[in-house]
């Protein structure tokens, strides 16, 4: 039988099941990754399992998001990751030597491997050719105790490019037009892999920015072969014994076919406030531009910042205009410097910011009241910049450049200078004395671990009720991410003290919700949830579901979930339940009383439920797909508890 890459990779790992699409199956993971922002409930999470050393090939913390430190708590956060990786056998990748899909593509991807990180744009890895996949921090924990990773067998969408993409017009451009063909719902369960004559046109960081960005799509991950680029990508890091040749099969089946011509494509740009949202620049109103981003784990590699550079070389950043860099790793920095880059950026006005997250998960340079600002990172959510008001549009940092020149959005072809054209060094300048490597097992079993008061552990939930009596809480539309349930930005510090971070439970869309939900709980009732279509877009932070099972949410009825999402709601014993009728959701309203009858009976022999809402009178049906050993984690009310 044709194999397609994803399933050669899948089956070569798999521990049980059956790779037929739509089933569950689970898999051996080679990898992991962390990052701050999620790290250190994994840790926690990790440390109660009793495990004495991590059980993966190689697991690696990275700090990379909460590294503006006012206050203490982002610093104890650090040290505790610190002392756990020396403790467990991880390694560790300093504050300053980048963001983590950056430095991991760089130092430690393999083709071939399996790797699974608790952060959502992990996938970045499949640009060298992995099963890179985002997960919640509890799974990646799992995974660095033996155990293996559960999901849903995937329909692989084989994406045909075709031609070569024309001057002005680059990666971005290519997942933007991705995001315009398929959006960012309804492709829950797939992998997009890339294939055809126009992906040997395009060099390893161009494939992970289009990698990076395909889970604004909603799928499982994205993977492009490894190939002669790719050995070129490794020679260049000095790692070409880690280089292994993997493709699919000629006449491969696939679940669907689409062709992309790169040469016809346009520079395009992703308008407020989704990826989504995607139309060619030449088409948009004109839009006076007061802030330019730079960098993110997106678009922020050697290839990127040194095509800006080229272009802005001789020239000066529009008056208007704040223009902020941030490489996506020392290593990136570094050689931008020995090639002269760094200086013709700082010539043109370009503010340095840290080798970090930053901007892009609205943890600095929030951009002035009620402006636009032009990103070339991943996501533009209402509110993820930091401010409300702001305008957040997402391009190619070839737009971005055009942007910083003109000071409005502008198509870069009519900037009406040549092309610069940039090539990646055969070998890059590597240091890696920032990342720090495992204690050997003898010295680390007396590594004392370091806890900050801002830390504690992990919230514990009952067993699942033989029914429920609650209360919708809170109401919602369609497309609510995890920036909505549970921003970033400032009040990230606070994601290892579970109990204050729940106060910010839907802040941005109804601040009342923590203390409504509170009373709720006290009064013995739990907390219901109702939601739209592609509830728990975006992030994989598990604190969206963490810090609702905290305050007593024991269900959400959604119209459909997003994939990490819906599985850190099992994990933490959270129902997601779907409505059978989606005309459903138009007959509940906030403060409605709804009684779930016989659940744990209803979850062991059924796939579906009867809710009686009370207040309305009504009764309906709501669905559930889950499996086997999904029920048994909810039973147990959660992964951590099941026995």
């Amino acid at each position: 039988m044709k194999q397609t890459l994803t399933q050669k990779i899948l089956e070569r790992h798999l521990v049980s099941g059956s790779c037929v699409p739509g089933r569950e199956i689970s898999i051996r993971i080679d990898q992991t990754l962390t990052q701050d922002a999620t790290g250190t409930m994994a840790y926690l999470q990790f440390e109660s399992m009793d495990i004495p050393r991590v059980k993966t090939e190689l697991s690696v913390s990275y700090i990379d998001h909460n590294t503006v430190q006012i206050g203490y708590e982002n610093a104890d956060d650090h040290r505790y990751l610190q002392s756990v990786a020396e403790k467990f056998g991880l390694y560790f990748s300093r504050p300053g030597n980048g963001i983590c899909h950056q430095v991991h593509l760089e130092r430690f991807g393999k083709p071939g491997k399996t790797l699974i990180g608790s952060d959502s744009h992990t996938p970045t890895g499949g640009a060298l050719g992995m099963i890179a996949i985002g997960a919640g921090g509890l799974d990646v924990a799992l995974a660095m105790a033996g155990e293996p990773f559960y999901l849903t067998c995937p329909r692989v969408i084989k994406i045909n490019l075709l031609g070569q993409l024309q001057p002005w017009v680059s990666a971005k451009d290519i997942i933007l037009k991705v995001l315009d063909l398929f959006g960012t719902k309804g492709n829950v369960g797939c992998v997009f892999e890339y294939g055809g004559p126009g992906v040997d046109t395009l060099t390893v960081p161009e494939r992970a920015t289009i990698a990076n960005m395909g889970a604004e799509c909603g799928v499982t991950t994205s993977i492009f072969p490894s190939d002669e680029r790719t050995r070129r990508f490794l020679k260049a890091q000095h790692r070409e014994e880690d280089w292994s040749e993997l493709k699919a099969d000629l006449e491969a089946d696939y679940d669907r076919i689409v062709d992309i011509d790169l040469s016809k494509l346009t520079p395009l740009t992703a308008m407020p406030h989704s990826p989504g949202n995607v139309a060619p620049i030449r088409e948009c109103e004109p839009v006076a531009i007061r802030q330019v981003c730079l960098g993110s784990c997106t678009n922020s590699s050697y290839k990127d910042l040194a095509t800006v550079a080229k272009i802005l070389k001789g020239r000066v950043t529009h008056p208007d205009v704040s223009f902020i860099i941030a490489p996506g790793s020392k290593q990136v920095l570094e050689n931008l410097a020995r090639d002269g880059y760094l200086a013709d950026l700082f010539a043109s006005g370009a503010r340095l910011m840290e080798n970090a997250c930053g901007f892009c998960i609205g943890n600095s340079q929030s951009p002035q009241s009620g402006s636009a600002s032009l990103r070339t990172s991943n996501r533009n959510f209402f509110g993820r910049s930091g401010t409300r008001d702001a305008q957040v549009y997402l391009a190619s940092p070839e737009s971005a450049a055009a942007a910083v020149i003109t000071g409005h959005l502008t198509d870069p072809r009519d900037l009406g200078i040549p092309y610069p054209e940039v090539s990646l060094p055969e070998e890059f300048y590597v240091d890696d004395r920032t990342i720090i490597k495992p204690k050997e097992a003898d010295s680390a079993a007396t590594v004392a671990i370091y806890r900050g008061p801002n830390i504690g552990p992990p919230p514990t939930n009952e067993l699942l009720p033989d029914s429920l009596d609650g209360i919708v809480t809170l109401k919602v539309g369609d497309h609510i991410t995890t920036d909505h349930i549970m921003p970033a930005g400032e009040r990230m510090k606070y994601r290892s003290n579970i109990p204050k971070y729940a106060e910010y439970l839907f802040e941005i869309l109804d601040s009342t919700f923590f203390q409504r939900a509170i009373k709720i709980k006290e009064s013995g009732s739990s907390n219901i949830i109702v939601a739209g279509s592609s509830y728990g877009q975006g992030s994989s932070r598990e604190h969206a579901a963490i810090c609702p099972m905290y305050v007593g949410v024991k269900a959400i009825l959604a119209k459909s979930f997003e994939r990490i999402h819906a599985a850190n709601l099992i994990n933490f014993g959270i129902l997601p339940l779907t409505f059978v009728r989606e005309e459903d959701y138009d007959h509940l309203a906030q403060g409605d009383r709804l009684l779930f009858p016989d659940i744990r009976n209803s979850l062991l022999d059924r796939d579906r439920l009867q809710i009686r809402n009370c207040t309305q009178e009504l009764t309906m049906e709501v669905a559930f797909e889950l499996s086997s050993r999904q029920k048994k984690i909810l039973l147990a009310g959660g992964a951590l508890h099941r026995s």
